[in-house]
């Protein structure tokens, strides 16, 4: 672990310390003899919940099953085995699919990259086995999106939602749609952006030449490179809160793999995602003891960046699911608080400029024929007041 950083873990429980640790070591027997208080008063129930909350115990349970000594209770191991095998199954039925899916697109000429599921799992921990994945997530081009959206129709996927837009504003305010398979019990999410708005982004054109080939999923399953990995993965991240340690565990198998540092850094520049990258980096070196190339010191050492890694630290500590509402009063408090903070001065600037943009809430407010749209520019701040003083809502 780097020594240099020391963010404040004082809120972290001792069942989250102990997950850490054997996140962190290939030995748990060793461990256990060099710090025999870490597997003492544990509620081991917790520590369960909190390996499946945050998505590691596929990456833990092969530890516990090299264990030579009962460190660890026998129920605990047999709980996280059986899970293991039930996520094995899901990801060899995800890695069909996808592979199903690739070759679908690449008879049509439709580009895609996946950005998750069994290709990154394979990519970063050279074992599909060791990740979970829920769906499995693509960006295509925009101009190929709603040839791709009648393809999974025609494939037997079902719709999710449809977004209520004017003016086209959903092309940047959202970034993907969801389609399930009911028959399958799969589900893809379709992106056109790697993050909602407003973010800024690299274009699909230019993710494309830095596109990697899968050799284990087929000649049509293609995938980010190193560094705009890393640049989605922070983001995402970020987003997200880094409620879940697996995605701090993403960012370690991919530093591991020493993507080109000068390359990164351009690209975390360009699109103003220094103190973004900077909070990945210091969360993964300080929780998870991931190497931070000496170019890429600098990122990590950035105030705003340890600014948001420490905010950031209220969610790794707590369960929490922040896309699943209704929150606690205190973590919507904190969240309202930390999404602002992680933006740049530019991307907060583009978010204000994105709030003059018409809602489809404008369109309710007050109808309007199609050709006389453009007038809810001008009207926007007195649409949005006058919902404000009667109650509605955007």
């Amino acid at each position: 672990m780097n020594d240099g950083y020391g963010l404040d873990t004082k809120s972290f429980s001792k069942e989250l310390r102990l997950l850490l640790e054997v996140l962190n070591t290939d030995d748990i027997d060793d461990t256990a003899k060099q710090n025999r208080q870490l597997f003492m008063d544990i509620d081991w129930e917790l520590w369960v919940r909190l390996s499946l909350h945050h998505r590691v115990f596929p990456y833990i349970y092969p530890k516990l099953s090299r264990m030579r000594e009962e460190h660890v209770p026998r129920e605990v191991t047999e709980r996280l085995k059986r899970e293991y095998r039930r996520n094995t199954v899901q990801m060899l039925q995800l890695s069909g699919e996808m592979g199903y899916i690739g070759e679908e697109l690449a008879k049509l000429q439709i580009r895609s990259l996946f950005l998750k599921g069994p290709v990154l799992a394979q990519e970063l921990y050279g074992e599909i086995s060791l990740r979970t994945s829920r769906d499995l997530d693509f960006i295509v081009p925009m101009a190929q999106l709603a040839e791709t959206e009648s393809l999974l129709l025609r494939l037997g996927y079902v719709k999710e939602e449809d977004f209520e837009s004017i003016l086209g504003d959903w092309k940047w305010r959202e970034h993907h749609t969801t389609f399930n398979h009911l028959d399958k019990g799969i589900k893809v999410e379709v992106h056109w952006r790697l993050s909602p708005g407003p973010s800024t982004e690299p274009d699909f054109d230019e993710l494309w030449k830095h596109a990697r080939t899968s050799s284990h999923f087929g000649q049509n399953v293609h995938y980010l490179g190193s560094e705009d990995l890393f640049l989605f993965l922070a983001a995402h991240g970020a987003r997200h809160g880094w409620s879940r340690l697996r995605w701090l565990l993403d960012i370690r198998q991919l530093l591991l793999q020493k993507p080109d540092t000068g390359k990164l850094t351009a690209l975390l520049r360009r699109y103003h995602y220094n103190d973004v990258g900077g909070q990945a980096l210091l969360l993964a070196a300080d929780l998870l003891a991931a190497p931070v190339e000496p170019a890429l010191v600098s990122l990590a050492e950035r105030p705003k960046a340890r600014r948001i890694a420490g905010l950031a630290l209220f969610y790794v500590a707590r369960m929490i699911n922040l896309h699943n509402p209704p929150l606690e009063p205190e973590v919507e408090r904190h969240y309202k608080y930390y999404q602002p903070a992680i933006l740049t001065r530019w991307h907060q600037f583009l978010y204000i400029i994105g709030f003059l943009y018409p809602y489809a809430a404008d369109a309710k407010t007050l109808p309007l024929p199609k050709k006389l749209h453009v007038l809810y520019f001008p009207l926007r701040p007195f649409l949005w007041t006058w919902r404000k003083v009667s109650g509605r809502t955007e």
